[in-house]
């Protein structure tokens, strides 16, 4: 029997370093992709990751944020809105992150360095507040190309000038931000795949409103097709990795609509199959996207042929989601005030509609969702705030969140 030869240092440590990679993987973080990551990542497991570790967690929609001060430079009352969720332990927030029409976008063009110092201080008191946050950088489908005089079509074409001023906007924001732990991921848009492929598109061009500065007529070329804002959410997935390798990218799509697979393929409103609807969930959620996002609320519309079922829609997509290793996003959700038959106010009804439908929410195990609407007066009947009569969902949040820090 041969004599058993002692390791050389060389060796020894490099099994060390090897053990060490092997066992960083095998607790589910990834050091090739989200090690380091300042804001929420997807490993290659399609975990989402935030310091390091798998997270779960459920923020809010406070849409209007930056929107206010955008409006009127005086109004910092995010900041009160923004200390009220640390208190209240909400992890996030998603947020419109410029304007809606295209006349808010003045400041914009007009001194650049005053528009960001306002989103700087709405950043700065998120990351006081512990508050993370999810930027959605071009809300509303018409705003862009209403600004630079093209039609909607324009989205997916790399050579319009609607794509330029996309591409710009993005360079600016994210290097801008890159670095600051608020900010959490980065978002496309509001429901852009409601938009799309419809069968009665002609009746459904976006308003003119030229005071606003919106075209002043609407064609044929405003009817978005879903080629055309997949190839606009690439294009945005693949400049916003240019700058920024880490931090998940999502659409800001809704849920698809229940004839979306048979309006792209066929034309008409037929109510899509449980693979269709699969098929244009994954379909519109492209890659390089990492994320899958969807906006649930309880519409009472039918889908499969089927009435309204909430535990079994949230399932079902949080398979599908589970299965591309894409995790789940449900960006919107959430119960504005019930009306009985004769316009009476009912806030039982409502509270009990919120807590079964998140119920059914944590059922689905879903990993990241947002109520809709956080300090939006905009909305009396969804507002939520810690000190209205419905600041019972900021509370519900609170214990769903502490819950889900538990595993």
């Amino acid at each position: 029997m041969k004599p058993i030869r002692k390791r050389s240092r060389w060796v020894m440590s490099a099994m060390i370093v090897l053990s060490t990679v092997l066992t960083a993987c095998s607790d589910g973080g990834s050091p090739s992709v989200c090690e380091g990551s300042p804001g929420l990542c997807v490993d290659e497991q399609g975990t989402l990751i935030r310091e390091g570790k798998p997270f779960k967690g459920s923020g809010v929609n406070y849409f209007n944020a930056f929107a206010r001060t955008l409006s009127d430079p005086g109004d910092s009352s995010y900041q009160y809105g923004l200390e009220m969720l640390g208190k209240y332990g909400i992890p996030f927030a998603r947020f419109m992150a410029g304007g809606y029409w295209p006349n808010d976008y003045k400041l914009y063009f007009e001194d650049k360095e005053k528009y960001f110092s306002l989103l700087d201080d709405v950043v700065k008191a998120a990351q006081e507040s512990g508050v993370g946050l999810i930027p959605s950088l071009f809300w509303y489908h018409s705003a862009l190309p209403d600004m630079v005089k093209e039609p909607r079509n324009a989205w997916g074409d790399p050579n319009s000038k609607t794509t330029a001023l996309m591409r710009e906007y993005i360079r600016e924001m994210v290097t801008r931000y890159k670095d600051s732990p608020a900010i959490w991921g980065w978002e496309f848009g509001n429901e852009y795949n409601l938009e799309i492929d419809l069968p009665n598109a002609a009746d459904n061009r976006p308003p003119v409103v030229p005071e606003l500065g919106t075209a002043g007529s609407r064609s044929e070329q405003d009817d978005l097709t879903g080629d055309m804002v997949n190839r606009a959410l690439s294009m945005f997935a693949e400049e916003v990795r240019k700058y920024d390798k880490q931090r998940i990218i999502i659409s800001g799509n809704s849920i698809p609509r229940p004839s979306a697979w048979n309006q792209k393929e066929n034309h008409t409103f037929n109510q899509d199959t449980e693979e269709q609807f699969a098929e244009a969930l994954l379909g519109e959620n492209p890659d390089p996207l990492n994320i899958l996002s969807v906006h649930y609320y309880l519409w009472g519309e039918k889908r499969f042929g089927q009435g309204e079922d909430a535990d079994a829609a949230l399932s079902l997509m949080q398979e599908i989601a589970r299965k591309a290793k894409k995790p789940l996003f449900v960006g919107e959700f959430g119960i504005g005030e019930a009306v009985e038959d004769g316009g009476v106010t009912d806030h039982e009804l409502a509270r009990q509609r919120f807590e079964d439908l998140l119920a059914s929410l944590a059922k689905a195990d879903i990993p990241l969702s947002a109520l809709w609407v956080y300090d939006y007066w905009g909305q009396k009947d969804w507002n939520v705030t810690g000190d209205n009569e419905r600041s019972y969902q900021l509370q519900a949040l609170q214990e769903w969140n502490e819950r889900l820090k538990k595993g």
